[in-house]
């Protein structure tokens, strides 16, 4: 039997799986504590979740600041929540599935003078074909990932130093989909039959991991490290992918889908609510608190998984 499915399979409980089911119903809690003033730094911010995330930060006086791929639609987010809402808007473009381009965000970030209040890492997308990123990388390792694990390490020394800030992991309840941990030496799916669903959940896996280290290494500072199920809703994911997919997402997902506004509202009750000031290295299905899979709450895995990925990055000579 494999060691994993021996590992695991005593842990798993139908309790587990019925209070996500549980979950899929409740609408998040909404905050209606300001944000005046307070940065907001959102990734994937020109569609989907993290669009309406950045009007509902912005709605409550955030200053913004996105990282997105598109230079046009940036700008005409940014003058839209500058006409609508009066608050400073800025963005930086930056394909987070290019090495060079994570490593330059990370650096604008780490440089900027001001606390970083609330840190969103939402850029992600779904593919069913695996591809490769200039890099070589698979692109959803890369995305979903290297850019988090890379961004918050660069960060680490600005949070001790500021004292403060929440950072939120836009997730996936499809982490569940790995259902018997990562497979360490093939984490890149370059020697298994690729899957879309299972590398996407295997990818969110690999970042709620990483979600328990961060949390540990910035709790001594009062910085707090969570990740959100955004709820089943509309976004653009999946779009390149083929027509049979393309069909089967508008025509069925799509159909019994909610408005990602309702993302937007956890999303800021998480990164915003006094509530949860002192809660950390947490999965919120939107925003019910939700215990993990085994897999997702296993220290030895998040342990290995680091070491992989640090020894990953000094082989592509990054040092973040």
């Amino acid at each position: 039997m494999n060691p994993a499915i021996r590992r695991y399979w005593p842990q798993y409980t139908w309790s587990n799986v019925l209070a996500m089911v549980k979950n899929m119903k409740n609408r998040p809690k909404r905050c209606e504590e300001p944000f005046t003033g307070k940065l907001a730094v959102i990734t994937g911010a020109t569609s989907g979740v993290g669009y309406h995330t950045a009007r509902k930060y912005a709605s409550m006086g955030a200053r913004i600041l996105m990282i997105n791929r598109n230079e046009e639609k940036s700008e005409r987010v940014r003058k839209e929540l500058v006409d609508e809402f009066g608050v400073s808007a800025e963005y930086v473009t930056a394909d987070l599935a290019v090495l060079a381009d994570i490593q330059r965000a990370g650096r604008y970030l780490a440089s900027l003078e001001e606390p970083i209040d609330a840190l969103i890492h939402n850029a992600g997308l779904h593919l069913t074909t695996r591809s490769e990123t200039s890099d070589g990388l698979e692109v959803n390792f890369a995305l979903h990932y290297l850019s988090t694990f890379i961004i918050t390490s660069m960060l680490l020394d600005k949070y001790r130093k500021d004292g403060r800030g929440r950072i939120l992991f836009v997730g996936s309840e499809a982490y569940r989909f790995a259902a018997w941990g990562l497979d360490l030496d093939d984490l890149q799916w370059e020697k298994r039959r690729y899957a879309g669903i299972k590398a996407y959940g295997a990818g969110k896996l690999a970042q709620l991991l990483s979600m328990h280290r961060f949390a540990a290494e910035l709790a001594p500072c009062g910085v707090t490290v969570n990740a959100m199920h955004p709820g089943m809703v509309r976004t653009e994911t999946g779009k390149d992918n083929g027509r049979l997919y393309r069909w089967y997402k508008r025509n069925l997902i799509d159909r019994r889908s909610m408005s990602p506004e309702i993302s937007a509202e956890a999303l800021y009750y998480l990164g915003a609510s006094s509530d949860l000031a002192r809660t950390s290295d947490a999965f919120f299905h939107l925003t019910t608190e939700e215990e993990l899979a085994p897999p997702a709450r296993d220290p030895a895995a998040a342990d290995a998984l680091w070491t992989r990925t640090m020894e990953l990055l000094r082989g592509l000579d990054i040092a973040p």
